[in-house]
């Protein structure tokens, strides 16, 4: 954990953005008052969509054929 005063966050924020990207804890203080904690916001993993229902969703062999009680409407 580094600490930093609100002065050095100002000039250095790219540096600390870094710095907690690469998973390290970021303390700003003011007067060596611990203020905020700057730390890597987890995104949540979104599962695939294309191909989300492979092997849950099957077709009957007959699809494409006409049901017999349905012929007289063609």
């Amino acid at each position: 954990m580094k600490k930093y005063t609100i002065h050095q966050a100002k000039s250095q924020l790219s540096k600390l953005i870094q710095q907690a990207l690469n998973g390290e804890e970021v303390i700003i203080a003011n007067r060596d008052k611990p203020l905020v904690k700057l730390t890597l916001v987890q995104q949540p993993d979104r599962k695939k969509l294309l191909g989300m229902f492979k092997g849950k969703i099957s077709m009957s062999k007959d699809f494409n054929e006409t049901p017999p009680d349905f012929k007289e409407y063609m």
